[in-house]
This record gives C-alpha cells, structure tokens and sequence, in this order.
C-alpha cells in the first residue's frame, strides 16, 4: 500500500508548504523503502526480543533507616497541629 505525505499531513493536521511536503514526502519514502528491505530479511531462527542487551534492574539495599518524627515532619508545615497537618476543605 502506498501511502502518501499528504495523507500523513491530513491524518496528522499538519499544515505542511509545498518545500515540506516534497521534503518529508522524500524521507517518508525513504523510511517505507528501508522498512520494506527489513521485512524481506528470513528472521525464522531469531528469537523475539524486547531489547538487544539483557537488561536487569539496579537497585540499593533495602536498609532500615531512621524516619522522621512527627515533629520532624510538621515543623514546617504552615497550617499544622502537633497532631497533623491542617489543609483547606475543598469538599462542601
């Protein structure tokens, strides 16, 4: 199927000049040529990735650490109690 920039243009609601759509026209036309050398490549014996490396996750210990105490917490709250915080009622 081919498919051209004027439709991407209108799909996408671009206004394109006519210099943009010669211009991007041609590289679309690049792109569908390349994709359509990639699908005649015999990838029978490739096994399905979701990336080309092995990638693993990094993450730290899980250390138990001091947290702070609620006078810690609300020292700077600008509306608080000693209890908690206070907050403007948004509900009627």
């Amino acid at each position: 199927m081919k498919i051209s920039i004027n439709q991407v243009a209108r799909l996408a609601r671009l206004s394109l000049s006519e210099d943009e759509k010669n211009i991007f026209g041609l590289q679309l036309e690049n792109i569908l040529s390349y994709v359509d050398t990639l699908n005649g490549l015999d990838t029978t014996h490739v096994e399905p990735t979701s990336h080309v490396i092995t990638i693993s996750n990094v993450v730290r210990e899980d250390v138990l650490v001091r947290s702070l105490s609620r006078e810690e917490a609300l020292f700077n709250a600008p509306d608080g109690t000693s209890e908690f915080y206070r907050v403007p009622k948004i509900i009627e």
